[in-house]
């Protein structure tokens, strides 16, 4: 495809922000609302009556099923965390090389393809997912479904400075977020209608429940396909890999391969080719990081963002077995705070892309983080025993809808406007920015599920080691508190952004 009339294309830069419409839907329905809660239910043994002196009430607490993992018994929700580190991991490591695959062959909208039907297809998967029998077939489906979606967004996020010009890529970012909240909470509420109005008894709910998966993967797939028709492809894989056994061009494999050595022969030079490609990735990865940190800017901006996403991701990641297993707020009532949340989101993400046109995006990334620190704080205070815990988790709820959509915004458009202009290495910038998110998420979900899995140990250190008492907390709290502790080191870097000339200061 000439490149020509690429950039401002209405019709490029529209079906771009549609696959932000067409992937929400995982990060609403298996990410955040309904997967999490229906993990909960089939991982809970049994609710037991627990009398609170302070209210005089009772109040139901969920018993769950501990999860036996090469001999050692695990809280589930630990798990769950663990299985979203393995998944962060596994991006981590193919990020690089095929995002360098994608720069040196030119065909990153494939690769966008195949995550795509990746994460679409895992969704569907967990509607296998009936019980504690095979809930590692479950987890294994949301550690591919993780995968696929964030694989694609490396590929899908390096597309934005190829399509639109700097004064263009605020909007187009806050356009693609409001895209995806408006379309995944359409989902969700056809969901939310199936579980809870056409459902009649418990065992239909799961059944529809498991028939969401299903609408997930459809929708994600479905509406894909607008994008993949508009967006350009910039190059030709056929004419760019050795010889005619490739990645993601199966067709070939099954050709005669005679004239190039045959079958074997065509394998070990594409072995071979993969191999350089995976090494040189690496090095490509460390040489462009080290060129962005020498950048000041850019390496206040990167340090900072690498903290706060080590709080954000993590919170919005565990943030719905939180409700569930600390409060054990009702399904439907969770289910319609982070509806609301993400409805919330859309005018946060409009809101802020606004401001940052009055007060900069600096200040305000610095006023979302700050808010930020303000939820985790207050998530620590949260006690089940609280008659009013309910409604101070709404509290807690509305802050972050509000934040969420505006730093992940503010962030990407932030990132694109510092890197160097009219650069073709965009995919592989982004590949580090993407990396560099999932090492905080990889950190973030692993030190959330330490904390969860021994609290009470970590704890019995602290006070027989150093005579310090740490406080009486579940550690699913005592998690989230530890959170606000990123966010502080995030907004301390991000203060530090400085401005050479009256016209950057205008736009950052």
């Amino acid at each position: 495809m000439e490149h020509k009339n690429i950039k401002n294309n209405p019709k490029i830069m529209k079906a771009w922000a549609f696959y932000d419409w067409a992937n929400s839907v995982y990060s609403l329905v298996i990410t955040s609302t309904i997967f999490p809660i229906y993990y909960s239910i089939l991982t809970t043994a049994y609710e037991k009556d627990e009398y609170v002196k302070e209210t005089g009430q009772w109040i139901k607490v969920p018993v769950r099923n501990m999860i036996n993992l090469f001999g050692k018994e695990y809280q589930p929700d630990a798990i769950y965390g663990y299985s979203l580190t393995i998944s962060f991991i596994i991006v981590v490591i193919l990020s690089p090389i095929l995002s360098s695959l994608a720069d040196t062959i030119g065909n990153k909208k494939s690769f966008l393809q195949f995550f795509c039907y990746l994460g679409a297809t895992s969704c569907m998967g967990l509607a296998m997912f009936t019980g504690m029998q095979n809930v590692f077939l479950g987890l294994l489906f949301s550690i591919t479904a993780s995968v696929g979606f964030w694989g694609s967004l490396v590929f899908y996020n390096s597309f934005l400075p190829d399509i639109a010009t700097a004064d263009k890529q605020d909007a187009l970012s806050a356009k693609g977020y409001v895209y995806g909240y408006i379309g995944s909470v359409i989902l969700v509420v056809i969901c939310l209608a199936l579980i809870m109005y056409v459902a009649q008894t418990p065992k239909q709910g799961l059944i529809l429940t498991r028939i969401s998966f299903l609408l997930t993967g459809a929708w994600w797939f479905g509406f894909a396909q607008y994008t993949f028709k508009h967006l350009p492809q910039f190059g030709e894989v056929s004419h760019q890999l050795p010889k005619d056994l490739v990645l993601l061009n199966l067709k070939n494999i099954f050709k005669n391969h005679k004239n190039n050595g045959g079958f074997f022969g065509v394998l070990k030079d594409n072995i071979i080719f993969y191999k350089e490609i995976a090494k040189e990735s690496f090095r490509e990865l460390y040489r462009v990081g080290s060129e962005l940190f020498r950048t000041v800017n850019l390496k206040y901006f990167l340090t900072s963002f690498f903290f706060y996403s080590v709080g954000m991701q993590t919170i919005f990641l565990m943030a719905t077995l939180f409700g569930k297993s600390e409060i054990n707020l009702a399904q439907d009532k969770l289910i319609m705070t982070l509806l609301l949340i993400q409805i919330e989101a859309i005018i946060g993400a409009i809101i802020f892309s606004r401001l940052s046109k009055k007060i900069g995006n600096k200040n305000v990334i610095s006023i979302t983080i700050i808010l930020w620190i303000f939820a985790c704080l207050s998530a620590y205070f949260l006690k089940k025993e609280n008659p009013n815990v309910e409604y101070q988790f709404y509290g807690v709820a509305a802050v972050v809808g509000l934040v969420m959509g505006g730093i992940q915004s503010m962030s990407r458009s932030t990132y694109s406007r510092l890197l160097p202009k009219d650069s073709m290495d965009n995919t592989t910038y982004f590949s580090f920015y993407d990396v560099l998110e999932k090492i905080a998420i990889i950190l973030g979900t692993f030190i959330f599920a330490i904390l969860i899995d021994n609290y009470d140990a970590i704890r019995t250190f602290f006070s027989t080691e150093f005579t310090l008492e740490l406080p009486t907390a579940s550690g699913m709290r005592f998690a989230s508190l530890a959170m606000s502790l990123f966010f502080v080191v995030g907004l301390i870097f991000i203060r530090f952004l400085k401005f050479d000339t009256l016209k950057e200061k205008e736009t950052l």
